[in-house]
């Protein structure tokens, strides 16, 4: 009796440990009014980018005087699925890459034009009409081995402690998630949704641009928009969300 009694004290331990870790998108956390603006693709204003990057896909964007279009004719068609499944290993490229990278490689190399500023309304216009054609779609990112190691470097980042406030990004989005801080209910740090138009900023913003919101606010220096270290963090965090549903634009608080 004792043994069973032990036998399913540790199965409810490992029930509970799963359901910890399993994957839950942010939008679970957010207050209903915001939920509202994201479901609305009226209110939602994430999706004025939209109309952007269709003006932008159709638009010479380089010498060769080509257009995302000229390619890819079938926006809806062609780019359906590939926000799910980025960052990845581009063999052309020879290195792992993530969306953002991917566009501005694509300018470059294809259209023989300029690559975009990370956070550049250009850049995040293609970026959330890119990823709109993904919406409802799970994110799943391939198991290559460079992305297997860069997703290790990623993990370790996310669990490293740094800044004035001696925290990492593990301490609130795994160890603290469903807790609440200063009145907001800290989500897990899921990525599903970018980019996203944040209450908080006013504006539309990537993924790279939360990761230095949060290292700003714990006072830790940020790494630099493209650096290995922000694209490692960003394939771990795609790795730990996958199976959660694209979301873009999304909007949160």
């Amino acid at each position: 009796m004792r043994a069973l009694i032990l036998l399913l004290y540790v199965s409810l331990i490992g029930a509970a440990a799963f359901a910890q870790s399993a994957a839950i998108s942010g939008y679970e956390f957010m207050e209903p009014s915001t939920r509202e603006l994201q479901d609305d693709d009226f209110l939602n204003p994430g999706m004025f980018l939209l109309d952007e990057g269709s003006a932008l896909w159709s638009s010479s964007l380089g010498a060769a005087g080509e257009t995302c279009q000229s390619c890819h004719t079938e926006i809806a068609a062609d780019m359906a699925g590939v926000a799910a499944r980025y960052p990845a290993y581009d063999e052309d490229l020879g290195r792992v890459v993530s969306l953002e990278m991917k566009i501005n490689a694509e300018i470059v190399g294809c259209l023989r034009g300029k690559p975009l500023e990370y956070e550049s309304d250009d850049l995040l216009a293609l970026t959330a009409m890119i990823g709109y054609q993904s919406r409802g779609m799970p994110m799943k990112v391939d198991s290559n081995p460079e992305v297997v190691s860069m997703a290790e470097r990623g993990k370790e980042i996310f669990q490293t402690r740094r800044g004035q406030l001696n925290l990492s990004c593990q301490n609130c989005h795994e160890q603290h998630w469903g807790e609440k801080l200063r009145g907001d209910t800290i989500s897990q740090g899921q990525i599903n949704a970018f980019p996203v138009y944040r209450l908080t900023w006013t504006d539309v913003g990537s993924r790279q641009r939360m990761f230095v919101w949060c290292m700003e606010s714990i006072r830790s220096e940020p790494y630099e928009y493209g650096s290995d270290e922000f694209l490692a963090l960003e394939v771990y965090l795609a790795v730990r969300g996958q199976g959660l549903l694209i979301e873009a634009p999304g909007v949160r608080r």
